[in-house]
């Protein structure tokens, strides 16, 4: 193990743990993500921008993690756009600048970044209208495993705040290891029109495959 986090807010720890040339990040027991299988955090990115025509003046990522998603986005937004990472745990930032530098290379110097300390819920209730795209990966699914207050964001209200803080034509895009029907209609009926796409991990052939839901609001 290289690190400790504690989660603000009385929601446990964080632990970083390296295994050769591989590094993980754990929840007690329960891995969050690890450096050795990105493809669906990149594919959070590059689907929605894919969508968007690749234009996005102002972009939302809630959960630096390792890097992955941040560093698809800029490749894919021109030098005009403006990403907003929204990091809730102060030390993951500090990962990223320490034992995981190699891996997220110069993403936080990017002059279009700029990281909030703060839970996502609450940089996405501030602006409304404000986002062409927000990309949620804050937790393993659609539920507060991690951080109890993260249940607010899946919610039927925190789904309409989402979808307020958005542009029409705006994508809410949201990770999750795992599928959940009755999480795909909660989206629907907050008013989005929503494509639920199953996505490699790129990891060990026996890992089961991620959950994007692509949601956008249509007026």
């Amino acid at each position: 193990m290289i690190d400790t986090a504690t989660i603000p807010g009385g929601g446990g720890r964080l632990h970083l743990v390296r295994h050769e040339e591989d590094y993980e990040i754990l929840y007690g027991d329960e891995q969050l993500m690890g450096s050795w299988a990105f493809r669906s955090e990149e594919a959070l990115a590059t689907l929605v921008l894919d969508r968007l025509g690749r234009v996005a003046d102002r972009v939302l990522i809630g959960g630096l993690g390792m890097g992955f998603t941040l560093a698809a986005a800029r490749s894919g937004l021109p030098a005009s756009s403006a990403i907003v990472v929204a990091e809730l745990v102060p030390q993951v930032v500090a990962w990223a600048q320490g034992p995981l530098a190699h891996i997220v290379g110069n993403s936080l110097s990017d002059p279009r970044v700029s990281v909030e300390l703060r839970d996502v819920h609450d940089v996405i209730v501030e602006q409304p209208g404000g986002y062409d795209a927000i990309l949620l990966d804050v937790d393993n699914g659609p539920d507060g495993l991690i951080h109890v207050s993260n249940e607010r964001l899946y919610s039927a209200w925190g789904l309409r705040a989402a979808r307020t803080a958005l542009r029409v034509g705006g994508i809410l895009a949201i990770w999750s290891a795992y599928p959940d029907d009755e999480f795909a209609e909660r989206l629907r009926e907050a008013g989005f029109a929503v494509e639920e796409l199953v996505i490699d991990s790129g990891g060990h052939a026996d890992d089961p495959p991620h959950v994007i839901w692509l949601s956008r609001r249509i007026d």
